[in-house]
């Protein structure tokens, strides 16, 4: 709990803060000091809490749905891609209108 800190080291912390603050003192400090630390973790566990929602509502938001995605792009109607349109080069021969609705490659 407390990392490298020790029985012995624990008992030398407590014997100093006897001496410091007096056996009257003392219980008084301790009740402060926990409900110091009681409240810290609260507020750090609504912190943390409140971080994972908006977090989770973000990644809801920003995830497209299935219905929203955009199909691939569809050749225009009427155009049939063939084995020219491959990258040879050539137009089909009946292809519509081959010298001017054709791009030149």
């Amino acid at each position: 709990m407390f990392g490298s800190i020790g029985g012995p080291e624990l008992v030398v912390i407590f014997v100093v803060a006897l001496l410091v603050f007096g056996p009257r003192k003392l219980p008084e400090i301790g009740k402060m000091l926990g409900k110091g630390l009681g409240e810290f973790r609260r507020a750090a566990n609504e912190l943390r809490s409140s971080l994972e929602t908006e977090v989770a509502r973000e990644e809801t938001i920003s995830r497209p749905t299935e219905s929203a995605q955009v199909p691939p792009a569809l050749p225009p109607a009427g155009v049939v891609p063939t084995e020219a349109d491959s990258g040879s080069g050539a137009t089909p021969p009946d292809a519509p209108d081959a010298g001017t609705a054709t791009q030149r490659r």
